[in-house]
């Protein structure tokens, strides 16, 4: 990965030769390592917007092209050639399964679906108006404390346990989750379910009639857990790295990734989105959207427009398109064209589409806006859409921590900073201050 050319720096009249290094895709990336030793300078990277914490093989994004590859597959190939299951052993496993895989690693995850009785317990201990985050980041990190035979992080076999019992019992914690804050009971995993069906059961199911999910909600949510299953170094990544470079369980690793993922400007994005709505709805609705873009231009106002737009892709989300057909469609199966709140919505993206204001800045919807409204119509109380994130983006932590511990150059994570306090000081005894 290095190539012939090096970059030079020069502080304080003294030059300093840095590799430059080349990905199989992507920009190049200057090998600053021995940056302190060299100089005795830190470089300062608010946000590391310039710095490459890693080397991944996993997912690439380009976000001024749109493209979002993982393992080298597009996602608009992924979200119609291949369901969630499949994304997931390729997050995993580096390729694409054959039959005989994706039929072994099915079976597996299926039967590992039940959680430890004891488990359940846990919820107890939660308000019932507890928000599911907060529930999701206490028992999925006490998982640790039910499987010790799968803690050994060295042991690439424990690590395999570990990411299958992750994949599986996730839509079990989070639908339990929701069933506790509603007060009606736990429903089993079944078997003879697939995977987004199974989570759908699990959510709406009462043990007083038979439940069939419905194959357009199923096909629906296999989509939004397939595009939302990785998104490269972003800040819940990042947050699952930082743990799992100390040797931290993988458990706990992932509910450090759950912690970070519920803040509103992360996995709570499609929270945020909702609320937007609802609160145009509540001041008159379609009648009201004009006022309310009118406030969204002024720069003074303090409104912001959620869902729209993308700090990563600068032209387009290719996730939002794949998920604007599945929202159409969900839609259409519902019977919600007409609904207000939907109604809103696809007034909402009209004007985002067609407006000047909007298209010249690239404010498109994004896979927030459509998969907020998808889960609404599904019947998924909004507290719950960042739990559903999570449970879609457990794999690709689990493949991100798993390329960690398996990495030779990964250290323990220690960012430098950038001192502005105070210089040394004498203390006082305290009758002196």
């Amino acid at each position: 990965m290095t190539t012939p050319r090096n970059a030079t720096l020069t502080l304080d009249g003294q030059s300093y030769e840095f590799p430059v290094l080349t990905g199989s895709i992507g920009p190049d990336v200057i090998d600053i390592r021995s940056l302190y030793a060299k100089s005795g300078a830190f470089t300062f990277d608010p946000g590391f917007m310039s710095t490459a914490s890693c080397k991944s093989s996993i997912t690439y994004i380009d976000g001024d092209k749109g493209e979002l590859k993982y393992r080298g597959y597009p996602i608009e190939q992924l979200a119609v050639n291949a369901n969630f299951l499949e994304t997931c052993f390729l997050l995993k496993n580096g390729e694409l399964p054959t039959q005989a895989e994706y039929d072994a690693f099915e079976t597996n995850v299926r039967t590992h679906t039940m959680v430890h009785e004891q488990l359940t317990r846990f919820y107890q201990g939660f308000r019932r108006d507890a928000h599911p985050m907060a529930i999701l980041v206490g028992v999925v990190g006490a998982l640790s404390a039910f499987y010790h035979d799968s803690l050994d992080i060295n042991n690439p076999e424990h690590r395999n346990i570990a990411a299958i019992r992750l994949i599986a019992k996730m839509p079990t914690i989070v639908a339990m989750a929701y069933k506790y804050t509603v007060g009606e009971p736990f429903m089993f995993p079944r078997n003879d379910l697939g995977y987004a069906e199974n989570f759908l059961h699990m959510m709406f199911a009462t043990p007083c009639e038979e439940y069939k999910p419905n194959p357009v909600l199923a096909r629906a949510l296999d989509r939004i857990l397939i595009l939302h299953a990785d998104h490269e170094q972003n800040a819940s990544t990042s947050t699952v790295r930082l743990a799992g470079s100390s040797g931290s369980n993988p458990f706990a690793c992932i509910a450090s990734g759950i912690a970070c993922l519920w803040g509103p400007a992360h996995g709570g994005a499609n929270e945020a989105c909702l609320e937007m709505l609802n609160d145009i709805q509540n001041q008159g609705g379609v009648a009201k959207i004009g006022e309310f873009i009118a406030k969204v231009k002024d720069k003074n106002s303090g409104v912001k427009l959620m869902g729209f737009g993308h700090r990563v892709y600068k032209n387009f989300d290719p996730r939002a398109t794949l998920m604007r057909e599945t929202c159409h469609e969900v839609l259409g199966e519902l019977g919600l064209q007409d609904d207000p709140l939907f109604k809103l919505a696809m007034e909402l993206e009209k004007i985002a589409l067609e407006d000047e204001y909007f298209v010249s800045r690239k404010l498109y919807p994004n896979v927030d806006f459509y998969s907020g409204i998808v889960q609404k119509a599904m019947g998924i109380p909004v507290p719950l859409f960042t739990g559903i994130f999570a449970l879609a983006r457990t794999i690709g932590w689990i493949a991100q921590w798993n390329e960690m511990i398996g990495d030779p150059e990964q250290k323990i994570g220690r960012p430098r900073q950038l001192y502005t306090g105070a210089t040394t000081r004498d203390v006082k005894p305290i009758a002196q201050r």
